[in-house]
């Protein structure tokens, strides 16, 4: 089952922290919100992501492009620019980062997420910027 993560809104009740990075990437230890959002529903077997984006959407982009580079041990080979990890850590997840625009409220986000959801139908839906335990 597929999993929308809102992460598109600005966060003005964080601005202190808001204004260098978007709220679901601020951190808790040494992980972005977003991460331990993820992780918690990759433990119950959801790891089919579809992140959707807004306001400073390059931060989270660039968060997952460097993901594995960040998290392992890799070499690179200068001549080709092939890169191989050596520990690529345990997440399994596949996650799609989709522009859902700068200024759009929860139902627009949603809305734009149709065609990347239309296959299964149900999916499970969370705000990036909380994660609990209840």
């Amino acid at each position: 089952m597929n999993t929308i993560i809102l992460c598109g809104g600005k966060g003005t009740r964080l601005s202190e922290e808001t204004d260098v990075r978007p709220k679901p990437m601020i951190e808790v230890g040494d992980r972005p919100i977003l991460w331990h959002i993820m992780n918690h529903y990759a433990s119950f077997g959801f790891k089919d992501f579809y992140l959707a984006l807004g306001y400073k959407q390059e931060y989270i982009k660039d968060y997952f492009m460097r993901f594995y580079s960040t998290d392992s041990d890799f070499r690179i080979d200068l001549s080709s620019g092939k890169v191989e990890h050596f520990n690529s850590g345990p997440c399994d997840w596949r996650v799609n980062l989709i522009d859902t625009g700068n200024d759009s409220l929860t139902g627009g986000r949603i809305l734009r997420m149709r065609d990347h959801l239309y296959k299964e139908g149900t999916f499970m839906l969370t705000y990036g910027d909380g994660v609990s335990n209840v």
